[in-house]
């Protein structure tokens, strides 16, 4: 706690939120924002299902077929800065708002597609709304005590899972009798689910705060401490970060977030832009989201990576009613829950840092063996303790990312760090496609690996630890 110029009490939104603790209020917004987090991951899953089936209803060429799902992650990338642009400078909720509308009415519109180029395009604008899903684990985060910030974000991650979970059985259902066209509607219904519900959730006091809002902020917390029932401390909550005598406590506030700019200062749209990227690119961050980028990149890249050489192991064949298909991924879906729930229990007891190179540098090690001929049975082991290893990885991300940046420049932070990742995405399927129909495994699983050991290193490289520090 700490006095104002008049001497009044005032405390943070970190020391409010631990005060109120998790309670009922951030149990009911997990499962909201995690439902979205669902309804993204069954848009992206589809892509799984519908492309045979319309490469045999329209006729199309296989590289026609790879373009749907290569338009939504070019929509994604556009889609990953326009979000976080966007929720920086109008707020969280119009993020949400922009990837719930704009990836489930397109979505929806995708089932009445009279032609191959209307639904390429309309997959694209999906895209665009994905993109700018990130705003989901962000928002939840702001609302989360910092001392068990990384386990429930860990948490939160496992609705991506439940998704594609989902998907699978959806598609397993619908695809052969109904077809492709009445999964991609049914796919879109979440998003429209959420949209009746949105008005419920109340806008980050973080982001309030940050605004210069602290009566709205100050409305939010009391109707957490309501729902909580818990007190808030006394006093009013401010912005600023903990201080004790002239300086920062480097023990509640990281160094890197004080580049955060005062809501005083931002006198027009153009001057909040332009705080919004000397907070982004200042030399306290640059160097971190340099590192971000890179390790971004390496996970994605080695997670869709992973996902076509379990297929090709597997010998699955994308036949539009070959129920192996259903099984295959389904299998491999819950391959994630183990890291998931490892992530889960080290990331606030051994900190962000270590938990998220560690994961990396085991996929690498259960990825090198693959660099050999192995048994079918040892090899699908290895890649499922790989993807296992990889999806803990992600979790880490989604908690560090936004932890990195103030709250000014969160959203646009995690929003680059986000189109980075979509271009590994972009990068694997053409990677490992092109080498494995060659027949070079070998050279897959070198190009993986040497891409996930440089990562596993740049994590040491990271000048901040944020487990239990306050964010701002």
């Amino acid at each position: 706690m700490a006095g104002d110029a008049s001497g009044a009490e005032t405390y943070t939104t970190d020391e409010a939120l631990s005060r109120l603790g998790f309670g009922r209020f951030q149990a009911l917004l997990l499962g909201f924002l995690g439902t979205g987090w669902v309804a993204e991951a069954m848009e992206v899953m589809l892509l799984s299902f519908v492309g045979p089936s319309v490469k045999e209803e329209w006729g199309v060429s296989g590289g026609a077929e790879g373009l749907i799902t290569s338009v939504v992650f070019a929509g994604m990338l556009i889609g990953a800065c326009v979000g976080g642009l966007g929720s920086d400078r109008y707020g969280r909720r119009a993020g949400f708002l922009f990837t719930a509308i704009v990836s489930g009415v397109p979505g929806f519109l995708c089932a009445f597609s009279p032609n191959y180029a209307t639904l390429l395009a309309l997959r694209f604008v999906v895209g665009l709304g994905l993109g700018g899903s990130h705003v989901l684990p962000t928002w939840f985060l702001e609302f989360v005590p910092a001392e068990n910030r990384g386990s429930w974000i860990a948490a939160f991650t496992c609705f991506w899972t439940l998704g594609t979970i989902l998907e699978a059985l959806l598609a397993w259902a619908i695809m052969p009798i109904l077809g492709w066209r009445w999964l991609l509607a049914l796919s879109s219904t979440p998003c429209f689910t959420l949209l009746i519900f949105s008005s419920v959730v109340p806008e980050s006091p973080r982001y309030l705060c940050s605004r210069g809002k602290i009566s709205e902020a100050m409305l939010v917390l009391e109707r957490i401490a309501r729902m909580n029932n818990r007190p808030l401390p006394p006093g009013t909550v401010t912005s600023e970060p903990k201080r004790t005598g002239d300086k920062y406590d480097p023990s509640v506030t990281t160094v890197l977030l004080m580049t955060e700019d005062r809501p005083d200062e931002d006198t027009s749209t153009k001057s909040n832009r332009k705080n919004t990227f000397q907070a982004f690119w200042s030399r306290d961050l640059i160097r971190s989201t340099l590192l971000l980028w890179l390790v971004h990149f390496a996970s994605y890249f080695a997670y869709y990576g992973l996902v076509y050489l379990i297929s090709e192991l597997s010998s699955v064949r994308s036949q539009p009613k070959d129920s192996s298909l259903y099984i295959n991924v389904l299998v491999t879906s819950f391959a994630e829950f183990p890291g998931l729930l490892l992530a889960a229990i080290l990331i606030d007891r051994i900190g962000r840092r270590v938990t998220l190179g560690g994961m990396i540098l085991l996929c690498c090690a259960f990825l090198a063996p693959l660099a050999t001929q192995l048994r079918e049975g040892l090899s699908i082991i290895l890649l499922f303790c790989a993807r296992t290893c990889v999806m803990g990885a992600f979790a880490v991300l989604h908690v560090y990312s936004p932890e990195i940046y103030p709250t000014s420049c969160r959203n646009t932070g995690v929003g680059f760090a986000s189109v980075i990742g979509r271009i590994g995405t972009i990068v694997a399927p053409l990677t490992t496609t092109a080498l494995l129909e060659n027949h070079r495994q070998k050279e897959v699983v070198l190009v993986m690996d040497l891409a996930l050991f440089i990562a596993g290193v740049v994590c040491t490289l990271f000048p901040l630890e944020t487990k239990g520090r306050e964010i701002h």
